[in-house]
C-alpha cells in the first residue's frame, strides 16, 4: 500500500470508475489499491478530467529542481546527447578482436543517402566468394544492378496486390499500409535471393552507381507517385470490366495486360534515373587485377556470373530471428511482404539470442561472414562505431529508469529492425564467452572506426533481430522448422515485416 493521499488531493481513480474496475479485476484491470501498491511513491491526482493544469507543471518542476537536473539542463542546452556518453565505453581495445574471418575484404562500401543497407550487406557477404576465387584485394558487386530490378519488381508486386484486393476500400488498413511505402529502398535477404536468381549479379564496374541510386529521394518520389496512380487506374478498370459481366479469368487477364502497359512508365523512369542495366542473359566482359597485379578477364551473362561465383550460397541461406513476442522453434511469414511476384517468400525461424550468437561464432570461426538485421539507432556512437547498452548516462541525466524488455519494445513501436550489416569477427574471453562482435557497415570510412563498428554482447541480446546464414551452420531442428514447420502468418504491419 502507498501512503494515503492528503485531504486536499483527489482520489487516484474517480469514484464513479471504481465500481467498474472492481467488476473487471478478473480480466486483468487493477483497482486503486493495486495501482498505488505498484507505484514507488504515493500517487496524487491533480486533474480529474485528464487535462494538464498549472499545478501539474509546478509539481513536475519541483521534482526536477535538484543539482543533477540543473547540470543536465545546462549541458544539453548547448550540446547534443553525445555529451552523455560514458568514458569507460570508449575503451582503447574496443576494436580489437581475437576471432576474425581469415580473408580481408575491401573497400568499405557506402550506401550514401539511400536506404539500401540490405543490398550492401547482402553483396558484402556474397562478394567474399568472388574475391576468394579470383584472389582479389578489392571488389564490390553492383548494388545498383539489384536496386534497379528491385524497384521494378516491387512496382509489379504492389500492382498485383492492388488487383487482388479491388474489393477492399482504399481506406482499408491493408491497402493503406501497402500504399504508404510501396517501393521502399529497404528489403530482406530473401528478396536478394529472388533478385539474384532472376537477374544474376555483375561487378560494380559493369553497372556503377548513378546520381539517383546514391541519393534515392527523388527516384522514390517520382516512382511512388506514378505507381499510386497506376493502382487507381487498375481499380477503375476492374470495376468497369466487372460491370460488363465478364468472367473473372477474363477480368484478371485484361487487368494484367493493362498493368503491363502501365509498368512501361515505371521502366522508363527507372532507366532514366538509375541507368539501363544488363538483362539476366546479356553478355558482358569484365577486366580485373588480382592481389598480385595479375591481369584477369571474365566473360558471360549476369546469371552465369552469379552461378559461377556464388553457386547455391544465397539459396541455401536461411533467416533466423529473435522475436520474444512469439513462440520459439516456430516459423513465421509476413502477409503481403515480398518483391518478386511468385518468388521466394520471406520466412523466419524464431529462436533465442543464445542460439543466434552461437551460430555467428561458429560461422566466423569457419571464415563465413554473417548478414544480420538490427535496430542500429539505439545506444549508438557513429563517430567511434560503438553499439553498447552502457554507452549513455540517460538514467542518471534525466532521473529515469528504462524498464521495457525486447518484446514490449516491439509491441509498443519503440524498436524494430532498421538496418542490415555484416558480422566479420568476435572477441571471446578465456572461457570462450562472447565479449563483442566486429561489424562491417556500409556507411563509408568516415563513420565508425574507418567504417567498422563494435557491438557488445548485451547490445546483441536487445537489438539484433535477425541473422541470415547458410543452413550448414544451423542446428538441424531449426532447419526443419524453417523448411517443414507450420508457418504462422503475421500481419503486413507487424514489426517483423520491417525492411532493413
Amino acid at each position: 500500500m502507498g501512503a494515503a493521499p492528503s485531504k486536499q488531493t483527489t482520489p487516484l481513480i474517480p469514484t464513479r470508475q471504481l465500481a467498474s474496475l472492481s467488476l473487471n479485476e478478473k480480466q486483468g484491470l487493477l483497482n486503486q489499491d493495486d495501482v498505488v501498491a505498484h507505484h514507488p511513491s504515493p500517487l496524487v491526482l491533480r486533474s480529474s478530467n485528464g487535462a494538464l493544469t498549472d499545478t501539474n507543471i509546478a509539481d513536475w518542476e519541483e521534482t526536477a529542481s535538484n543539482p543533477t537536473q540543473a547540470v543536465t539542463r545546462a549541458v544539453l542546452a548547448r550540446a547534443d546527447v553525445s555529451v552523455l556518453q560514458r568514458r569507460k565505453a570508449h575503451r582503447v581495445d574496443q576494436h580489437i578482436f581475437n576471432t576474425v574471418i581469415d580473408f580481408k575484404t575491401g573497400p568499405i562500401a557506402n550506401q550514401r543517402q539511400s536506404g539500401r543497407c540490405w543490398l550492401f550487406a547482402g553483396t558484402n557477404v556474397l562478394r567474399y566468394n568472388v574475391m576468394r576465387k579470383l584472389n582479389l584485394a578489392e571488389f564490390q558487386l553492383s548494388q545498383n544492378h539489384l536496386y534497379f530490378y528491385d524497384k521494378l519488381e516491387k512496382a509489379n508486386y504492389y500492382l498485383e496486390l492492388t488487383m487482388e484486393n479491388t474489393d477492399l476500400p482504399l481506406s482499408s488498413r491493408l491497402l493503406s499500409h501497402l500504399s504508404a511505402d510501396l517501393v521502399s529502398d529497404g528489403g530482406q535477404f530473401d528478396m536478394i535471393v529472388n533478385l539474384v536468381e532472376r537477374y544474376g549479379l555483375v561487378p560494380f564496374e559493369v553497372f556503377p552507381e548513378s546520381f539517383h541510386s546514391v541519393l534515392s529521394k527523388d527516384v522514390n518520389t517520382v516512382v511512388k507517385s506514378r505507381i499510386r496512380e497506376h493502382a487507381i487506374i487498375l481499380r477503375k478498370t476492374a470495376n468497369a470490366l466487372r460491370a460488363q459481366g465478364l468472367a473473372e479469368n477474363s477480368v484478371v487477364a485484361a487487368l494484367r495486360a493493362k498493368k503491363e502497359q502501365l509498368m512501361a512508365e515505371t521502366y522508363r523512369i527507372l532507366t532514366a534515373m538509375l541507368g539501363v542495366p544488363l538483362g539476366p542473359n546479356d553478355n558482358f566482359t569484365w577486366n580485373y587485377n588480382d592481389k598480385d597485379g595479375k591481369y584477369g578477364e571474365w566473360s558471360g551473362t549476369p546469371l552465369e556470373f552469379y552461378k559461377c561465383f556464388i553457386g547455391t550460397k544465397a539459396v541455401d541461406s536461411i533467416s533466423l530471428i529473435n522475436d520474444p513476442r512469439n513462440p520459439y522453434d516456430h516459423a513465421y511469414v509476413v502477409e503481403a511482404l515480398g518483391n518478386v511476384w511468385g518468388g521466394r517468400p520471406v520466412v523466419y525461424a524464431n529462436t533465442v539470442p543464445e542460439v543466434l550468437k552461437s551460430i555467428v561464432v561458429k560461422a566466423i570461426k569457419a571464415g563465413e561472414p554473417v548478414f544480420f538485421g538490427c535496430d542500429v539507432m539505439k545506444y549508438e556512437d557513429r563517430d567511434d562505431g560503438l553499439l553498447d547498452l552502457d554507452l549513455f548516462e540517460y538514467d542518471n541525466a534525466f532521473d529515469t529508469k528504462a524498464t521495457l524488455n525486447k518484446a514490449e519494445r516491439l509491441e509498443i513501436g519503440e524498436s524494430l529492425m532498421t538496418h542490415a550489416m555484416v558480422f566479420t569477427g568476435v572477441h571471446l574471453d578465456e572461457a570462450g564467452k562472447i565479449v563483442r562482435f566486429k561489424v562491417e557497415n556500409a556507411w563509408g570510412t568516415a563513420i565508425g572506426n574507418k567504417g567498422w563498428f563494435t557491438m557488445t554482447d548485451a547490445w546483441f541480446d536487445q537489438f539484433v533481430y535477425q541473422i541470415v546464414i547458410p543452413k550448414r551452420f544451423v542446428p538441424k531442428n531449426l532447419v526443419d522448422v524453417y523448411e517443414n514447420g507450420e508457418r504462422t502468418v503475421l500481419d503486413p504491419w507487424d514489426p517483423m515485416g520491417a525492411l532493413a
